[in-house]
């Protein structure tokens, strides 16, 4: 008898702990509207960060359950000038932190058809996504790392 039940309690311990850390992880939530805060790209040994929380430059990406978009312009271009506006978009897979994205629509056509592996990682609101872009036709190889935030109201 004393046997059952230790063999009885040995696995429930087993399967409560196992389920536990089962609810430990948690998948990245990527569906939303992020607000880009700084890009930090290394490229030929040299590294660039532009703040976009300072100047005149706003960009978002939207991701859906299967794509995602980036709409990228200035904030101070005289209403008769061209404002500089850049965007992108198409599918994406999602496999644990393991993101890539599928460029299907761009206005370089250097860059469509092409796929960017990134990592990504979500604390709280905020996204940080690092990886490759690398584009032979346009001259480009670089490291890349992008820091949003989620966008939880109407974006002014």
């Amino acid at each position: 008898m004393k046997t059952k039940v230790f063999i009885f309690l040995y696995c429930a311990v087993a399967l409560l702990s196992c389920k536990q850390a089962q609810t430990d992880v948690q998948p990245v939530q990527l569906k939303g509207t992020w607000q880009l805060l700084s890009a930090t790209t290394k490229e030929n040994g040299k590294q660039t960060v532009v703040d976009f929380t300072k100047g005149n430059k706003h960009m978002i990406k939207i991701i859906n359950d299967t794509h995602f978009a980036f709409l990228n312009h200035d904030l101070d271009t005289a209403k008769n000038m061209n404002n500089r506006f850049d965007a992108g978009g198409g599918s994406y897979t999602l496999k644990g932190d393991q993101y890539t994205e599928s460029l299907d629509f761009y206005k370089d056509k250097n860059w469509e058809g092409k796929t960017f592996n990134f990592k990504v990682t979500i604390n709280k609101d905020t996204l940080i996504q690092t990886g490759i872009e690398k584009v032979e036709a346009a001259g480009v190889d670089r490291i890349i790392t992008e820091k949003y935030v989620r966008v939880k109201e109407r974006i002014k």
